[in-house]
């Protein structure tokens, strides 16, 4: 068991994939959470701004546009 321990640990082959592994499960990680830290707030925003279309078609449709 520690030939075979021994053998990993001192294989180097492997050691750039799991570094980059690692930075992209970091990028992944502050992805999400900045993600739900800001979702509402950018729910918040596209409503207003669904809101302000909505209402803008409506008062065109009553002054006679198509």
């Amino acid at each position: 068991m520690n030939k075979l321990f021994a053998r990993f640990a001192s294989d180097k082959k492997g050691g750039g994939l799991v570094e980059y592994s690692l930075i992209v499960a970091l990028i992944a990680l502050g992805s999400v959470t900045a993600m739900t830290t800001l979702g509402d707030s950018i729910e918040t925003g596209f409503g207003k701004i669904g809101t302000s279309l909505d209402t803008a078609v409506n008062e065109n449709e009553y002054a006679g546009g198509n």
